[in-house]
């Protein structure tokens, strides 16, 4: 799971074997404006159990 850092501050969370790849899946379910809001090379890679440490800022 990886967690990309947005524009307005806020985060999103994206899975895939890579960051790329969670980007592409992410992709399929976003518009253009809204990928647009993500900062592709700002990234943390998490483990699913660090999860709730950032459902607050999730957007």
């Amino acid at each position: 799971m990886y967690i990309f850092e947005m524009k307005n501050g806020k985060q999103k969370l994206a899975y895939g074997q890579s960051p790329e790849d969670a980007l592409d899946i992410l992709a399929i379910r976003l518009s253009e404006a809204e990928m647009d809001e993500i900062i592709k090379e700002e990234y943390k890679r998490i483990s699913q159990r660090r999860l709730h440490e950032f459902v607050d800022n999730l957007g």
